[in-house]
């Protein structure tokens, strides 16, 4: 069944030192080697009493150059924090990054969670759910319908207009399983997508957050076999040495290793997971090379 899964690439954030020469290298790489997407992820700077302050690139600056820099594979922010920027500007930024792409992005839409981001750049992080609330009635009506007039508690935009228009069937994921976070989504989102931790990368340890979107989807009156599951893995391969995590509060699930990774794998799609994004230790384009003929996806 893997072989009919989506398979991604999550790109490096803090893992280590990156350039974008390199980044370019390991998304071109998954590109050639058959993989269906690549991944960024939208964090601005991390700081804790283990490692330090480390800091990786604006995710909107690279899926920009990602989508001139390749061809075929889809793109996406896994996910966009939504209080980064005014609502109306993710939808800009989203319309633009999809027309340079050729209509290849996948906009994937999160509350935030790391606190010392939000101290750092002097965004606020009370309220973080209700202020996304709004943001989410922005963004999905300017990308759908293309204009707005909105006057909520957060955010403000008069006789908004997207314009040039945005892809309207341009699809929308959201990161998130809390309850409420499901229900504001639930009536509008392509996909859902849950990270390697919150499930102990484990396939079986998907099964209650399934239930908890179909719960959601109920009480919104949506079909939940019309929302695409994705699960972000974390898989370690030869020269895997142990992943950096964003946060040490946030420890790391065990990796996925050796020959189990093929069957493993295979157990999220027979799970009901549709695309799933590798988290790789190491992440280069070496690593990316051996997961695609550990696949037999080269």
């Amino acid at each position: 069944m893997v072989e009919n899964m989506k398979i991604g690439i999550q790109l490096p954030e803090v893992e280590r030192d990156v350039s974008w020469l390199e980044v370019r290298d390991i998304a071109t790489t998954a590109e050639q080697c058959g993989f269906d997407s690549v991944w960024v992820g939208d964090h601005l700077i991390f700081r804790d009493d283990v490692t330090g302050a480390r800091g990786p690139w604006e995710a909107w600056s690279m899926l920009a150059a990602l989508g001139e820099a390749t061809e075929r594979i889809e793109l996406g922010p896994l996910v966009a924090a939504t209080s980064f920027h005014s609502p109306a500007m993710i939808a800009k930024k989203a319309s633009t990054v999809d027309e340079i792409s050729g209509g290849r992005l996948i906009l994937g839409l999160g509350a935030g969670w790391n606190k010392p981001e939000y101290e750092a750049f002097g965004f606020p992080y009370d309220n973080r759910v209700s202020r996304f609330e709004e943001a989410f009635t922005i963004i999905h009506t300017l990308i759908r319908d293309g204009s707005i007039d909105f006057e909520g508690r957060f955010y403000t935009h008069r006789e908004m207009e997207l314009l040039p228009r945005a892809r309207s069937d341009m699809k929308l994921m959201v990161g998130s399983n809390g309850p409420r976070m499901l229900r504001i989504t639930a009536p509008y989102v392509d996909m859902w997508n849950s990270w390697h931790v919150w499930f102990g990368n484990r396939a079986e340890g998907l099964r209650p957050l399934i239930s908890e979107l179909e719960e959601a989807c109920v009480e919104v009156g949506r079909d939940s076999s019309e929302i695409e599951k994705t699960a972000a893995v974390y898989v370690q391969l030869s020269r895997g040495e142990g992943r950096v995590a964003g946060s040490e509060d946030r420890p790391e699930a065990k990796p996925i290793t050796g020959e189990a990774i093929p069957e493993r794998l295979d157990g999220f799609a027979k799970a009901g997971i549709s695309h799933i994004q590798v988290v790789l230790d190491p992440i280069d384009g070496a690593a990316v090379e051996e997961l695609a003929r550990i696949l037999g996806r080269v």
